[in-house]
């Protein structure tokens, strides 16, 4: 695997990371308290903090990727095997 595929896969797990990580933590006006402003969506969070997303994101895509590339390396799971589940 070269040095591209393996930024362009470690991306793809950043972004579905993030993704996943994004609705933990996050509280609207009504869950603490504070006054919507006019204009702005009853839902919207109060306490976003992107550093803590992304921070996050890069530990868990991180230890993802490391699974991924061991598989890769090791073939624990490979086409045979997921041909064999399907198949049962």
């Amino acid at each position: 695997m070269n040095g591209y595929a393996i930024a362009a896969i470690y991306f793809l797990f950043w972004v579905v990371s993030a993704f996943i990580i994004l609705p933990f933590g996050l509280k609207t006006p009504d869950e603490t308290g504070e006054v919507v402003a006019k204009g702005h969506a009853d839902s919207a969070p109060t306490n976003f903090r992107p550093l803590r997303v992304v921070l996050l994101s890069t530990v868990l895509s991180a230890v993802l990727f490391g699974l991924f590339y061991a598989n890769y390396v090791n073939g624990w799971v490979n086409l045979n095997a997921l041909a064999y589940i399907s198949r049962r």
